[in-house]
C-alpha cells in the first residue's frame, strides 16, 4: 500500500511518539525521514527528557516549516519512561494509531503505510501490533547489516521471556493504543516501553505481525541505549546479562508490571503469568516442572537452551 497525498482525510491520523533526549547529532536527518513518509496524515507527539544541547530548537524547527508537532518539555524520566509518559498523556488513545519513533534513526518511506496496511483489517477491538526487521548502520560506516529474522510465531509464552518488538518500527493499532494507556495510568516501573507493548498485547489475546522487509536504518553508535541484535554480539551479551542476573531482574519488573495490570490479561494468560511468577521461587524441582508446562520459549535454539540454563542456575 502506497498512499496518496489525497488520502489524507480518509486515512487515520497516525500519532508518532518520539522520546528525545540530548539527541541533536541526528535528530534532523530523523526528521526529515518522517517528513517523507507516503503515510501522509500523521502528528508528531515529543517529550524532550531536559535535553541540555540543541535538541528542541531543532525540533520546534521543524515543526516551523508547517509539520504537526507538539513538544513537551518534561523532567528527566530516562527512555522508557519517558515514552511511557508520551502514551499516556495522548488524548483519545482509544481512537488513535501510534508509532514509536527513536530520535536517531532513519525511516524508509513506508515505515507508517507497510504498518497500517498490515493492521488495517484487525478487528476493531483486538489489540495488534506490527513490528519488521530493520537495516543496521554502524557508527561511521555505509554499510548496512539486516537484523534477525523471527524464525518462531509470537505468543504470551515467547514475550515473557524475550521481546521480540523493535520499538522503533512498532505500529499499534487503537485498541493496543488504549491497552498500553491504560497500563501507562498505574504507573508501574517498566524494562522497555517496546517489550511492555509485546507483552501487554500478546497478554490480552491480541495480534503481532512481524515484517520480515526492513522499515527504519537503525544507526548503532555509542549513545544508543540498547544495542542492534547482531547474532554473535547478541548471543555473548545475552549470556553475560543471564550470568550476571540482569535477565533475572528484568523478569522480576516484567511479573510486577503485569501483575499490576492483570486485569487486562485474558484469562488464561493470568494463569499462565502466575505459573511463570513461580519460576523465581527456591525449588528446583518446581522450577524443572513449571518451565517444562508453560512451554517458553526464545526464537532461537541457542536462546531456548539458554532458558535451561538459567532455570538450573536459578537465574531465570
Amino acid at each position: 500500500m502506497t498512499p496518496s497525498p489525497n488520502d489524507q482525510t480518509t486515512l487515520p491520523k497516525i500519532h508518532i511518539l518520539m522520546a528525545t533526549y540530548n539527541g541533536e547529532m541526528h535528530l534532523a536527518e530523523q526528521l526529515k525521514s518522517l517528513a517523507a513518509q507516503n503515510y501522509p496524515n500523521w502528528k508528531l507527539w515529543v517529550r524532550d527528557d531536559a535535553s541540555q544541547d540543541q535538541t528542541v530548537p531543532i525540533l520546534q524547527a521543524f515543526r516551523d516549516k508547517g509539520h504537526d508537532v507538539h513538544i513537551v518539555q518534561g523532567e528527566q524520566l530516562g527512555t522508557a519512561q519517558n515514552f511511557i509518559a508520551l502514551v499516556r498523556d495522548l488524548p483519545d488513545a482509544d481512537m488513535s494509531w501510534i508509532a514509536f519513533c527513536d530520535q536517531d534513526d532513519i525511516w524508509l518511506k513506508d515505515r507508517l503505510s507497510r504498518g497500517y496496511s498490515a493492521l488495517q483489517n484487525t478487528s476493531q477491538d483486538r489489540p495488534a501490533l506490527y513490528s519488521s526487521r530493520t537495516f543496521i548502520q554502524e557508527d561511521g560506516s555505509e554499510r548496512h547489516l539486516l537484523s534477525a529474522k523471527r524464525r518462531r510465531a509470537p505468543s504470551f509464552q515467547n514475550a515473557l521471556v524475550q521481546n521480540i518488538a523493535a520499538g522503533n518500527t512498532i505500529l499499534l493499532n487503537p485498541a493496543a493504543t488504549a491497552l498500553m494507556q491504560k497500563a501507562a495510568q498505574r504507573k508501574a516501573p517498566v524494562v522497555m516501553h517496546d517489550w511492555a507493548a509485546y507483552l501487554l498485547v500478546m497478554g490480552a489475546g491480541g495480534r503481532m505481525v512481524h515484517d520480515d522487509n526492513p522499515t527504519v536504518i537503525y544507526r548503532q553508535h555509542a549513545e544508543n541505549q540498547m544495542g542492534a541484535n547482531l547474532k554473535i554480539r547478541a548471543q555473548a551479551l545475552r549470556f553475560l546479562l543471564l550470568w550476571q542476573g540482569k535477565f533475572r531482574m528484568w523478569n522480576a519488573t516484567n511479573i510486577a508490571f503485569l501483575q499490576s495490570n492483570s486485569t487486562l490479561l485474558a484469562p488464561c494468560n493470568r494463569v499462565i503469568l502466575d505459573e511463570f511468577s513461580l519460576l523465581h521461587k527456591p525449588g528446583f524441582f518446581r522450577r524443572l516442572g513449571g518451565l517444562w508446562r508453560l512451554g517458553l520459549y526464545r526464537q532461537t535454539v541457542a536462546g531456548s537452551l539458554a532458558l535451561w540454563f538459567a532455570m538450573v542456575f536459578n537465574r531465570l
